[in-house]
């Protein structure tokens, strides 16, 4: 993927563009668009697959005792929620371009 770095955090390739949006053809921007709308595409299970897995250390959480390991969840949880703000994040603002793009 030229145009793109795959970011292991998110797990999804993100936009990569080494000049200004405009100094690209109009055929690359086309390319990039597309290429990004198929990757935006994927966010919305990556966040649903995420959330699932933020569901079922809660679920450890709640019946914890060791605090340490409490603590470790807490975190693993935190990290989590990060992620998905991160991908929601990435989601809105490629909307924006992508409408931009559009009209």
């Amino acid at each position: 993927m030229k145009y793109f770095t795959y970011d292991e955090r998110l797990g999804i390739h993100t936009p990569d563009l080494h000049q200004s949006w405009e100094l690209y053809s109009s055929h690359e921007q086309a390319a990039i668009l597309s290429q990004w709308e198929n990757i935006r595409g994927t966010i919305p299970d990556r966040i649903l697959a995420i959330e699932q897995t933020i569901n079922t250390k809660q679920d450890q959480l709640s019946l914890e005792e060791d605090f340490e390991r409490s603590c470790e969840l807490n975190w693993e949880i935190a990290s989590h929620a990060s992620v998905i703000n991160d991908l929601w994040l990435w989601y809105r603002t490629a909307e924006h371009v992508t409408n931009k793009a559009h009209t």
